[in-house]
């Protein structure tokens, strides 16, 4: 969908931590119109001191969905994991292309059929990992004539271990919480596994950071589905002793959504247990945080064994005063809204990251994005 010379009418659904990130780096570009929309006047007053419009709207309500986007050229999903899916397959009911970032728990597969429907690209999944893992897989699938292993190791962390969490979340705790409950889907020698989150951990050394442990989530999600790779795995990295914690809360009940009978009536288990972190596990103002990716891709090229390690650690950036996670997230996102906007990526229909990566182009160009924002990977090259 290139531009033209005309300006682009962007709307941003969300404008949380991640939202805010994607509002500012929008913003920066003359050629762009933004209108963030989110239920928080507070959040969206912050969003016009970047240039940005703003509405007041609840988007749990579709049609405050429709209404946002009506005049919509293109549309971006920054609304938390619960309500993602609804909200995308509402905007592709409007014929509006969309490039999302949501953490939702249906299968994307399901949003197929109304996209090619539509006719307009729907960019999911766009984040770190998933996300920009993601992309690197699918064009390392593209590099090697053979692929044998992909592992993905992903985590954000505050900079400071504080009792008794050692953890804040930049989203929304409820997000975190469904990470810990779903069941780790995994590929072993071609066959599809499940094991449990938050099992088979280890400790992995960050220069620069420290040891952390990571354990079991679901996260390849797509992948599964578009991806040869034999083996492949993906897990969350904390500080040493959280899934211990998280382990303790999911088998005592903490993370149930069956009601209980208390004192003062039936509850809900998971939403109280949401409400006590959301306060603990929040970011005040001057917290610092860091952001850890670890991609490992195995492979054979011209009869040569590779191992490709891509490693980045992201800092709070002091300049922009922009977190960590909100920035690796909400500029992968922006670099996939820049492929739509500028005309780099024109395919109507679903689209994951993998896909993206398999595109020499496409890919450089994500690339080059987060370059320029200075979020960088390194890669290390082995013989195997």
């Amino acid at each position: 969908m290139p531009n033209g010379g005309r300006i682009l009418n962007i709307v941003v659904l969300g404008g949380g931590r991640v939202g805010s990130a994607i509002v500012r780096d929008l913003t920066a570009e003359d050629d762009f119109d933004v209108l963030v929309v989110d239920i928080d006047p507070v959040a969206v007053e912050n969003m016009t001191h970047f240039g940005a419009d703003g509405v007041v709207a609840d988007l749990t309500q579709v049609e405050n969905v429709s209404r946002a986007v009506q005049d919509a050229d293109l549309v971006v999903g920054a609304v938390p994991g619960f309500m993602g899916y609804r909200t995308v397959k509402r905007v592709l009911k409007e014929g509006r292309p969309i490039v999302d970032i949501s953490f939702f728990e249906e299968d994307s597969a399901g949003l197929e059929e109304l996209a090619e429907s539509a006719g307009v690209p729907c960019l999911v999944d766009c984040g770190v990992a998933p996300g920009l893992s993601n992309l690197l897989l699918g064009n390392r699938e593209e590099h090697f004539d053979d692929t044998e292993l992909y592992v993905c190791f992903a985590g954000g962390l505050p900079k400071e271990r504080l009792w008794p969490w050692e953890y804040k979340a930049p989203f929304s705790p409820a997000d975190v919480i469904a990470e810990y409950v779903r069941p780790a889907r995994q590929r072993r020698a071609g066959q599809e596994v499940t094991k449990p989150a938050l099992t088979d951990i280890e400790m992995i050394d960050i220069p620069g950071v420290g040891s952390l442990e990571a354990f079991n989530t679901d996260g390849l999600r797509s992948l599964l589905r578009n991806c040869s790779t034999p083996n492949m795995v993906e897990k969350t990295l904390r500080y040493p002793g959280h899934a211990i914690r998280m382990q303790v809360l999911r088998e005592a009940g903490f993370f149930s959504t069956a009601p209980i009978q208390a004192a003062s009536g039936s509850v809900i288990p998971r939403d109280v247990t949401e409400s006590l972190l959301f306060d603990a596990w929040r970011f005040d103002e001057g917290d610092l945080d860091l952001t850890v990716l670890r991609i490992v891709v195995e492979g054979t090229k011209d009869g040569q064994q590779e191992r490709h390690t891509y490693n980045l650690v992201d800092h709070y950036n002091p300049a922009t005063e922009t977190m960590s996670m909100a920035r690796t997230t909400g500029y992968t996102c922006t670099a996939m809204v820049y492929l739509v906007a500028r005309g780099l990526w024109t395919q109507p229909g679903l689209v994951t990251p993998e896909i993206v990566g398999r595109n020499e182009d496409a890919y450089d160009a994500v690339i080059a994005h987060l370059r320029q924002r200075d979020v960088y990977l390194d890669l290390e090259i082995e013989t195997l």
